[in-house]
C-alpha cells in the first residue's frame, strides 16, 4: 500500500509532463489523455523497485504507449488505403529529386509552424516521430530513446535527425502549400476528377506536353474522369500530386506552370527515385491556415 500511494504521487507529480509527451506525440488531446490513462494503468502494475528515475521511468512507459498507438494508426491508413488506379500510358519522365538548435529552440519551431508541422508530423514513421518528440521537445538522451524503440543510441540520433530536417522545412513548406501553383494543382486534380474537360483545357496551356501526348485539348481529353485516388501534396517542397497504394507513394505527378497555365506534367512511377522524395500529403481544401 505504501508502494502504491508513493508510485499515485510521483505521476501526480509527472503528471503534466506526461500529458505534454503524449499530446506531442499523438497530436490529439483526447488521444493524448488515454494514453496517459493507459500508462497509469500499467504502471500501477509494475514493481518500482528498481526504478531510481521515476520521471524518466514513466516518460518512458507514456512513449512506448504512445508508439504503439502511432503504429496502430499507421495501420489503419494502411488498410483503409484505396487501390491504385490504372496507370496512365506512355513514357514515365524521370524526376531529379543544419545548425542543430536546441531543444527550446525546437519547441518554439515546433509551435510557429502549427498545421504544417502536425501534417510533416503525420508523415513521419512512429520511431522517426518518437525520436524528434522526445529529444528536440523534451531533451531526452539517444540513449533513452533508443532502449524505448530498441534501436541503438546511433540509430536513435539518425532518427530525430532525419525527422528535424522534415520540421525545419515545415514552414517554407506551409508558404508552397499556400501558393498560387498549389491552388492550379489542386484545380487541375478536382477538374481531373469531375471530368469536368472545358475547365481542364482553361487550366492547361495549348501547347502542353504530357509524354508522348501533345496539346492542351490530347491532355485534357486523357485526364478526364481520372485522378479518382491522387492526393494533393508537397513534392520536396513544391505542390504536385501523389497516388498511393496501402500508404506508400506509387505515383508522382509533377506540374510545370507558367503564366498559371500548365505547361507540363511528369509522372515518375519508379520506387527508387520515389524513395529519396520528400513527399507530405496536404489536406483537401486546406489552405495551411494558420
Amino acid at each position: 500500500m505504501v508502494e502504491q500511494d508513493w508510485l499515485s504521487e510521483r505521476f501526480a507529480e509527472h503528471q503534466d509532463r506526461l500529458h505534454a509527451v503524449a499530446y506531442r506525440m499523438l497530436g490529439s488531446p483526447g488521444e493524448a489523455e488515454d494514453a496517459v490513462q493507459e500508462a497509469w494503468v500499467r504502471v500501477s502494475r509494475a514493481d518500482t523497485g528498481q526504478v531510481e528515475n521515476p520521471g524518466g521511468w514513466l516518460t518512458t512507459v507514456v512513449a512506448r504507449v504512445c508508439l504503439n498507438m502511432l503504429e496502430a494508426r499507421r495501420n489503419r491508413r494502411e488498410e483503409s488505403a484505396g487501390a491504385l488506379p490504372p496507370e496512365p500510358a506512355g513514357p514515365q519522365v524521370s524526376l531529379h529529386p543544419p545548425g542543430q538548435a536546441g531543444p527550446e529552440d525546437e519547441a518554439l519551431l515546433a509551435d510557429s509552424v502549427g498545421v504544417a508541422l502536425m501534417v510533416v508530423l503525420d508523415t513521419l514513421t512512429p520511431a522517426e516521430r518518437l525520436a524528434f518528440v522526445l529529444h528536440d521537445v523534451f531533451a531526452m538522451s539517444f540513449g533513452e530513446i533508443g532502449a524505448i524503440i530498441d534501436r541503438s543510441p546511433a540509430a536513435a540520433r539518425q532518427l530525430a535527425s532525419r525527422a528535424r530536417r522534415r520540421v525545419q522545412g515545415a514552414a517554407g513548406a506551409s508558404d508552397a502549400a499556400r501558393s498560387a501553383k498549389r491552388d492550379i494543382v489542386e484545380a487541375f486534380l478536382a477538374a481531373s476528377r469531375s471530368g469536368d474537360f472545358a475547365a481542364l483545357l482553361e487550366l492547361l496551356d495549348p501547347d502542353a506536353v504530357v509524354g508522348e501526348l501533345r496539346g492542351g485539348h490530347a491532355v485534357a481529353t486523357f485526364f478526364a474522369g481520372r485522378a479518382q485516388a491522387a492526393r494533393l501534396a508537397l513534392v520536396d517542397g513544391v505542390p504536385a500530386a501523389v497516388w498511393s497504394h496501402l500508404g506508400r507513394p506509387k505515383a508522382v505527378f509533377t506540374f510545370t506552370v507558367n503564366n498559371e497555365k500548365i505547361m507540363g506534367i511528369d509522372i515518375d512511377t519508379n520506387p527508387d527515385r520515389l524513395r529519396d522524395l520528400d513527399i507530405v500529403i496536404l489536406p483537401a481544401g486546406d489552405k495551411e491556415r494558420r
